[in-house]
């Protein structure tokens, strides 16, 4: 596995959420909502040295907030001129739905939404998986469904409504969920049709992501890092899942959960930790350690 180059300190550090920042509960498929403090501790030295922290996640704009709250993040200057009279912009930068949307917090205030008619992928998923779940993002509710989703699988509240009305005018991302299917299954499955017109991301259960074409967390990252001043080759990205391939590739130094399946790794610069080892935690603290750390080094 490729290791930085001497003195190589990111100026940027995008985190996924579920599986990196959050530990699975086991055979569920959901995550605690709970930072450990070693992981909030590590995302505090990032700020404390003047470095950004980006949460970049396929969850919703609403399902972001809570984490970002519970990790006490922050903004930095944005090249010297931020928004704030004490030169320092206290709103966060936030890469949601898999880089369909880019927006700020606190409050939030969406900056970037890239959308896409999204029916006929649909529909050719449908055609193999009937019986399968739909839901598009409401912002700032929940989501609308087709059919309820299982319990805590979705933030928010779930409004459920027909498929012509989820699908009848641009979204910036879809879900389709069955639960008498396996991800393999959806991954064959997106292999065959092809989906022309989207992209996809296969989940850890069969769970798929619609996106608008050449969207991602990379690309989301990218107009954040324009904004800020910050070259790709600064950033690290942490994550686990098939929705971070693209993310991991681009920026200068990816590292994989060491829970992630083994595409995830193969795109990676090197792995770390599991999320219940805390690697983020201790990728982080290569870069920034904590002074007993630094003393003892």
């Amino acid at each position: 596995m490729a290791e930085p180059r001497p003195g190589w300190v990111p100026r940027l550090v995008a985190l996924d959420i579920d599986g990196t920042l959050l530990r699975w509960v086991e055979g569920s498929g959901q995550t605690r909502e709970e930072v450990s403090p070693a992981v909030h501790d590590a995302v505090r030295r990032v700020l404390d040295a003047g470095a950004h922290i980006v949460l970049a996640s396929g969850r919703s704009p609403h399902g972001m907030t809570r984490i970002a709250d519970l990790l006490d993040l922050r903004g930095q200057p944005a090249r010297g001129d931020a928004d704030t009279p004490g030169g320092e912009d206290e709103r966060v930068w936030v890469v949601a739905s898999n880089g369909a949307v880019v927006f700020r917090y606190p409050p939030v205030e969406v900056v970037l939404e890239e959308t896409f008619d999204a029916s006929a992928a649909v529909a050719e998923v449908l055609r193999h998986h009937p019986d399968a779940m739909v839901a598009v993002e409401d912002r700032g509710v929940g989501y609308r469904v087709n059919k309820p989703f299982p319990d805590g699988e979705l933030s928010g509240e779930m409004r459920e409504t027909s498929l012509e009305e989820l699908l009848g005018e641009p979204v910036s991302r879809v879900i389709v969920r069955d639960p008498e299917a396996t991800a393999d299954d959806f991954v064959a499955l997106a292999a065959r049709l092809g989906l022309h017109g989207t992209d996809y991301v296969v989940g850890w259960t069969a769970w798929m992501d619609l996106a608008p074409v050449g969207v991602s967390k990379a690309s989301g990252l990218e107009h954040v890092c324009q904004a800020l001043g910050v070259e790709a080759a600064d950033v690290l990205a942490i994550g686990d899942g098939r929705n971070d391939l693209e993310m991991l590739r681009w920026a200068g130094r990816g590292v994989a959960m060491g829970q992630a399946v083994p595409e995830v790794h193969e795109a990676a610069d090197a792995t770390t930790l599991t999320v219940d080892e805390d690697g983020a935690a201790v990728e982080m603290s290569r870069y920034f350690p904590a002074a007993a750390e630094e003393a003892s080094a």
